[in-house]
């Protein structure tokens, strides 16, 4: 493999490795948040320890998420550094008020609720906990609206021969960011839903024929994650449907890719499920099961517009963007070579139906969650346990398979063309690598994916040690003459 290649597979694994633990940051953190609010204003146990409980677990998988995190901004000045002064002008000020939320807003408050609970007073102790959790999901929109800009160029002018930003306003609000922010939040709410149900659901099937004074923690938990879990769904079909029609003018090549719509189509059908090779631009050899004139309904809202398909959208980005790369020696093998505009077929047509099957799915347990365990009942069924955790990994790969369909889809392009935007304002992925030998990114991809598994090792026994000794591995121990509720109970513990 060649050095531009190499650096993909590295960014891709690094990446989607981190954005395991992001979502469930996310979503758990506003859980977490929303369970210490209705103990301080009920002043039940059972939100006090779902509280500690899912707490410790965030905590855990934050500490990963940082340290997996920090690798993500080398990255940019070691393998691609010639992408990094593209675009560093427009980055720099997401990237900037992205760090300033996230190490300091979100550090500052997670610290004081960590060490807080035995010294601050309780609703000062619970806004450190929003505010610790709004400081995240305001640190995710700082990234999805410099990741949104690279999908949609908005706010600039070139000086130079590079994209200046002249207003911060225009990149913060980009329409692709507004419609992908939601998005992925709801995917988020998604992930850490069904590791309410999955983790919850395990719990209350092990006790369901013993008396277990915790077993009202685990029933809240599950219902919990259940409807979050629904509703979450449903914000990702609206969202999902806004995103497909700005694909539809914004990327029209990736919206192709998506349906492996290799030719035109007036009006266009929606692929279910394609059998053979779509591979190929042509789809001679592929039959897929389609619903008519759906997809001109997701791309325009009407049932009869036209689509087009990727063999005829070559010749329109030849026409704009060029037929062959740029003669340049730092292009390597790909100098003065032509183009391809096609994305790789298999993984958007394939990544966009593990998205929404695996989200489906995901949903689906949580509404099977919720009918099991209607009116107090406890399943008995050896594989409700089973299916309940092994239904936390559904959004984990839903989530994982909509990033890789968002970001292989736009290639050839690192910083993709906007059809309204300013002239030229593009990059090819060929030219935003660093130079580099391809044993020297070899070397940092090796280590790298050693080191996540090592981190993923710890995680994984970390998360386990934790989930198996459930709610009385984090409260603090109690005296039997101690009331359930004390309030020097419940302050005395500090993680």
């Amino acid at each position: 493999m060649d050095v531009l290649e190499l650096a993909r597979w590295q960014f891709g694994i690094t990446t989607v490795y981190h954005f395991l633990m992001v979502p469930l940051t996310i979503g758990l953190s506003v859980l977490v948040a929303a369970m210490q609010t209705a103990w301080v204003r009920t002043g039940k146990s059972r939100h006090l320890k779902m509280t500690k409980f899912w707490g410790k677990l965030l905590l855990i998988n934050f500490a990963m998420g940082v340290v997996t995190g920090i690798v993500q901004e080398f990255q940019f000045g070691m393998t691609w550094s010639a992408y990094s002064r593209f675009v560093g002008d427009v980055f720099g000020a997401p990237l900037a008020m992205e760090g300033l939320v996230a190490f300091f807003v979100e550090s500052t408050f997670l610290g004081l609720w960590i060490f807080g609970w035995d010294r601050l007073p309780k609703k000062v102790h619970l806004a450190c906990a929003w505010a610790f959790s709004l400081a995240t999901v305001a640190s995710a929109y700082f990234i999805l609206a410099a990741n949104s800009w690279m999908q949609h160029p908005v706010g600039v002018e070139f000086v130079n021969g590079k994209p200046t930003m002249n207003s911060i306003g225009a990149v913060l609000t980009n329409n692709t960011a507004l419609a992908a922010i939601p998005h992925t939040l709801a995917g988020a709410f998604s992930v850490a839903a069904a590791f309410l149900v999955g983790v919850a659901g395990w719990h209350l099937w092990r006790k369901r024929t013993a008396s277990d004074e915790h077993r009202d923690v685990w029933r809240s938990s599950l219902r919990l994650g259940g409807w979050v879990g629904v509703v979450a769904f449903a914000v990702l079909a609206i969202t999902g449907d806004t995103q497909g029609k700005l694909m539809f003018e914004q990327q029209p090549m990736k919206m192709a890719s998506a349906e492996a719509l290799c030719h035109t189509e007036k009006p266009a059908s929606f692929s279910i499920l394609a059998i053979g090779d779509v591979a190929n631009a042509n789809c001679e050899d592929v039959k897929t099961f389609t619903v008519p004139a759906l997809l001109s309904f997701l791309a325009h809202n009407d049932f009869s517009t036209e689509v087009k398909g990727v063999e005829n959208l070559i010749g329109e980005y030849q026409a704009k963007y060029g037929t062959n790369y740029p003669n340049d020696p730092d292009l390597g093998p790909l100098a003065g070579k032509p183009i391809d505009y096609v994305p790789n077929l298999p993984a958007t047509y394939w990544g966009f139906r593990v998205m929404i099957g695996f989200g489906a799915i995901s949903a689906g347990i949580g509404v099977l969650a919720l009918w099991l365990t209607r009116r107090g009942r406890i399943p008995g069924n050896r594989w409700f346990p089973l299916l309940m955790l092994g239904g936390i990994a559904t959004p984990f790969i839903g989530n994982s398979a909509g990033w890789i369909f968002t970001e292989m889809g736009r290639q050839p392009f690192v910083v993709a063309p906007n059809p309204t935007g300013v002239e030229g304002m593009w990059m090819f992925t060929a030219q935003a690598v660093s130079k580099l030998t391809a044993g020297e990114v070899l070397t940092s991809l090796i280590a790298l994916t050693a080191l996540y598994l090592v981190l993923g090792v710890v995680e994984l026994y970390l998360m386990r040690k934790y989930v198996r000794g459930g709610v009385d591995a984090v409260m603090p121990p109690t005296s039997s003459s101690s009331k359930e509720d004390s309030d020097d109970d419940a302050l005395s513990f500090a993680y």
